[in-house]
């Protein structure tokens, strides 16, 4: 009986104070320095009044481009200097005032925040028929200022995303200049400091660019509806619904970590939000069923990354697709669903092969939730979601989208009884709402630099170039080595080309966001693959999805990292057994390349093209899932693990022979899992 006892599952119920402080200490981006008591509320009153700001210009009307991203990046750049320390030791020490650190703030900090509100200010307050002659031409104070917002802005990007960024922008700044230098293919004519700083300061292709536009424009928007809509109780509601659906079944808090992370990735573009958010209470409760804490934690951290890829809301890179593709938002979220589709099927294969083969039970009628209940309690809170999609479909720009969904949810949370916000929770909404656009504005400004070199130069071209032409050398290799009539040229030489964007990205997103991963592989890489025929959505969402698998990829993996610490686990074991639970995301994007009418918007999309590579992605998944986990219907030999590893391979290739030989492949596996299945005794 205590053996029962302690097996027993306590019912979900989200304590959204304690994962607010899960988040903060997980989540570096939005972990802020001991501040005192007069600082902190300068900073809330800065963050709050950057959140109305957004909210306001959402609903009545947009700033011109320039004053628009000027004003946020100014709040942005000027709040990191006073939140975040200079080194990590900072964190620890106490806020103490004094003569050199007003309100805890050492002259230092301030002086570089306020360099960097003028430096920044000083471009969106020029006369447009001024800067217009200015570009070309700047001024001296031009240069110097705009030589102090670089600097400001790298040191801004180290302090709240790390080193990574900013040393691979000095990377690209440095071969603007050098350019004579280079070796190659790579050498170009090479531009002065002066023609560097006009191209990233004064124009919009650098600084001032189509990252910090979006992140202005859009990203803000959706990141503060998401807070709001956890505030009001969706978050509950969708895990006591993920809950109903899957928590009966094996495994069953594993499964509802899955569909519960997928519905609140709905509302949170966020990998490590999402983590914290859910796992606070499936992670304990996996531990509690029986699963090992490592696995535990892999589960939620890589159902967790699906977040980022699930309509409508899918982080910044949705609405960057949107300005790089110039295509409606409706279009990006009907492209997402089936492949976020392929992300959770994989993960929850590999779950329920694992409850499987560990006997896991499901939960009892006891600890499920009461679906009746929980929607008479919360069905209020679903509002704001429904009206945020309907305006989305109806055509209206996505910022207004949220500014009625972040309306409905402040109204839903100060009239709903059963869940009521106070004035002062949702002041906090909106202040916490803001920490979030600290680091990822700073980084997409920084990313600006990047994007802003690579078009000052061309050398976005050239490495399209280099890696076009080492992937057909490898294809006319490995051609010699298999039938023609299995691989073509064309496709060997895209398979390779594909290998390599996607292994660049993993890299690429072990040290910088995801978002400003999307940006720089979108802006280098997906011409690559367009010089090869793939359509530019679905070069987008190659690199796309490849950059947010960094989120669970060691040595760096925030996601995993944070479930780990949730659950005492040990965070690169984590991040390893998080990486084979989302090998579904491997495989996918090289399916919806070979047959983008996975896709559903690609322009020859047929439903029998379609249907061919939904059915082969699914057994390729289901048979990879079942060689890791080393289950089917009974425990598989390392014979039937190779068959089915090769036959994911083979099936998720759009070439029929190659997907008649996965099938065959299956057939010997199939039939002595069935013989297994029937020796087993009845229980």
């Amino acid at each position: 009986m205590a053996a029962d006892d302690e097996s027993k599952i306590a019912p979900l119920e989200l304590d959204e104070a304690k994962a607010r402080e899960l988040e903060e200490k997980f989540d570096s981006e939005i972990r802020f320095r001991p501040l005192s008591p007069m600082a902190a509320r300068l900073v809330g009153v800065l963050l709050v009044a950057l959140s109305i700001f957004h909210y306001y210009t959402a609903g009545f009307g947009l700033l011109s481009e320039v004053v628009h991203r000027g004003i946020h990046l100014s709040f942005v750049l000027g709040l990191i200097f006073l939140v975040f320390p200079f080194t990590r030791r900072g964190y620890d020490q106490p806020a103490q005032s004094s003569l050199v650190r007003p309100l805890g703030i050492s002259l230092i900090d301030w002086a570089l925040a306020v360099g960097a509100v003028v430096a920044v200010l000083h471009v969106p307050f020029i006369p447009l028929d001024d800067l217009a002659f200015r570009v070309g031409n700047p001024t001296t104070t031009d240069v110097v200022l705009g030589g102090i917002l670089v600097l400001v802005l790298l040191e801004a990007t180290r302090r709240s995303v790390g080193w990574p960024l900013p040393i691979i922008a000095l990377l690209f700044m440095a071969y603007s200049i050098w350019g004579p230098s280079m070796p190659g293919i790579l050498v170009h004519p090479g531009a002065t400091f002066s023609q560097l700083i006009n191209h990233l300061y004064l124009t919009t292709q650098g600084i001032y660019g189509i990252a910090l536009g979006v992140v202005a424009t859009y990203v803000f928007h959706f990141v503060l509806f998401g807070v709001f809509a956890t505030r009001i109780g969706l978050g509950q509601l969708f895990l006591d619904c993920a809950a109903w659906v899957a928590g009966r079944y094996a495994g069953g808090p594993a499964k509802v970590s899955i569909f519960g992370s997928a519905l609140f990735g709905m509302i949170s573009g966020s990998s490590v939000a999402n983590t914290v958010t859910v796992g606070s209470l499936t992670i304990p409760a996996m531990i509690r069923l029986g699963y090992k804490r490592t696995f535990a934690a892999a589960v939620e951290s890589a159902s967790s990354t699906g977040g980022q890829i699930t309509p409508p809301i899918m982080g910044a890179a949705a609405f960057l697709m949107i300005e790089f593709l110039n295509l409606p938002y409706t279009t990006i979220i009907l492209a997402a669903i089936v492949p976020a589709f392929m992300h959770f099927f994989g993960v929850l294969i590999q779950v329920h092969f694992e409850a499987k083969r560990n006997g896991l039970r499901g939960m009892t009628r006891e600890e499920l939730p009461d679906l009746k209940e929980a929607f008479k309690r919360d069905w209020p809170t679903v509002i704001p979601l429904v009206v945020l999609i309907a305006v989305l479909l109806s055509g209206y720009t996505p910022y207004l989208a949220a500014f009625w969904g972040i309306t409905l949810c402040v109204a839903v949370g100060l009239l709903n009884p059963r869940r009521r916000m106070s004035l002062t929770e949702v002041f906090e909404g909106l202040r916490d709402g803001a920490k979030y656009a600290l680091a990822v504005g700073a980084a997409a400004a920084t990313v600006g630099i990047i994007v802003g070199v690579v078009t000052l130069t061309g050398v976005g071209f050239k490495i399209s170039y280099i890696v076009t032409s080492t992937a057909a050398q490898m294809a006319t290799f490995v051609g010699t080595l298999v039938p023609a009539a299995w691989f073509g040229p064309q496709t060997l030489t895209l398979l390779f080309t594909l290998i390599m964007t996607g292994v660049v990205c993993i890299l690429m997103g072990c040290g910088i966001p995801t978002t400003a991963n999307y940006i720089i592989m979108a802006t280098i890489a997906a011409p690559t693959l367009g010089l090869l025929g793939v359509e530019p959505i679905v070069a987008h969402f190659f690199v796309f999805y490849y950059g947010v698998l960094a989120d669970i990829t060691p040595p760096v993996a925030l996601a995993a990292y944070a479930a780990a610490g949730m659950a005492g686990a040990d965070p690169f074991k984590t991040g390893n057994t998080a990486f084979r639970l989302g090998l579904g995301k491997v495989l996918v994007p090289f399916v919806f390349v070979f047959s983008p009418s996975l896709l559903l918007v690609t322009a020859n999309f047929t439903w029998s093209n379609f249907l061919i590579a939904f059915i082969g992605c699914v057994l390729g998944i289901t048979c990879l899932g079942s060689a890791l986990s080393g289950w089917l219907l009974v425990r598989t030999a390392a014979w039937e693990r190779l068959l089915l590893v090769v036959a994911a391979v083979l099936l998720v290739v759009p070439e029929l022979m190659s997907s008649l030989i996965g099938v065959a492949l299956i057939v010997p596996v199939l039939l002595r899992q069935f013989a297994g299945h029937r020796m087993q005794p009845a229980l």
